[in-house]
């Protein structure tokens, strides 16, 4: 996969570069390019925003820079076309082997996705972080860990220019996307949020492809609590089920705590499930007998 953000702030986005992100990059998983935005600025204080038309505080990302610069980005012209990747912060460290070096590659899912014969047009996925986009959803990353190329349109003040997202539309695919119901600085900690979310998705990216398969959210629920050595700590016993040996026993009190967790926590989610038949007769005695108790 390649990831390509654009941003006044580059620096923001080191953290790419850092854990298991920079561990994809070393083994060839992954490629991310960082741009300044400023190298499309064409004035001599290098400007990148405006006061907005209809009057209003702060100010608008303009047009004339965005567009030449998703441009370039997209294209590998312009200033694109020199920019350095990101190097792994681990390159001084022996890293494991590939284990299947045949996911190494970009080409799995590719542009394709899962739609089979969708009408929207190739190339990259644009994304624009912004609190007012669709909310970010797990299913969202796990699409998005399919693709070849994700662009990320970072801006800040009071937005972009809304012709910048329109006129990419006409060529790409433009996705206005929030990771909550608050407003951030700008869209680069939102972008590193996303990106850590698809990235660890990608086959290869960790070391056990069962982690991400028993996240929270992966069937629809919350993911129950973990424990590890010490068996006490603190007065705080681990459950003994964990020590039965019996992994159909496991699996059903993980997946007990997981339906209570998500019904303390996330109720909506647990209706959610409800309406679509995802949960069986033995899940809703178990939210019968917490709601009695």
């Amino acid at each position: 996969m390649r990831l390509d953000v654009l941003t006044i702030f580059p620096e923001y986005l080191d953290p790419l570069r850092h854990a298991l992100l920079g561990k994809a990059i070393e083994s060839g998983r992954l490629q991310v390019g960082v741009h300044d935005l400023r190298q499309w600025a064409t004035d001599r204080h290098k400007s990148v925003d405006d006061t907005p038309y209809g009057g209003g505080p702060g100010m608008v990302m303009k047009p004339s820079v965005w567009g030449p610069a998703l441009d370039d980005v997209i294209a590998g012209t312009g200033p694109a076309a020199t920019a350095r990747d990101l190097e792994t912060s681990l390159a001084h460290k022996k890293l494991a082997p590939l284990d299947d070096p045949d996911s190494a590659g970009g080409g799995e899912g590719g542009n394709d996705g899962d739609g089979g014969g969708t009408t929207a047009p190739r190339g990259p996925v644009v994304v624009v972080p912004t609190p007012a986009g669709k909310p970010f959803t797990q299913e969202m990353a796990a699409r998005w860990s399919k693709e070849e190329h994700l662009v990320f349109a970072c801006g800040r003040y009071e937005g972009i220019d809304q012709r910048v997202v329109d006129d990419a539309a006409r060529n790409y695919r433009v996705e206005e996307v929030s990771i909550g119901d608050y407003v951030l600085i700008g869209g680069e900690v939102a972008g590193l949020v996303m990106a850590e979310a698809v990235v660890r998705l990608i086959p290869g990216v960790l070391g056990n492809q069962a982690s991400h398969e028993e996240d929270s959210f992966q069937d629809g629920l919350l993911e129950g609590p973990s424990y590890t050595k010490p068996r006490q700590w603190r007065g705080l016993d681990v459950p003994e089920v964990l020590f039965s040996g019996n992994h159909g026993l496991v699996d059903r009190w993980r997946r007990e705590q997981a339906l209570l967790r998500t019904q303390q926590r996330r109720p909506e989610l647990i209706e959610k499930l409800r309406a679509a038949g995802g949960l069986s007769a033995a899940d809703e005695q178990v939210l019968d007998a917490h709601r009695e108790a």
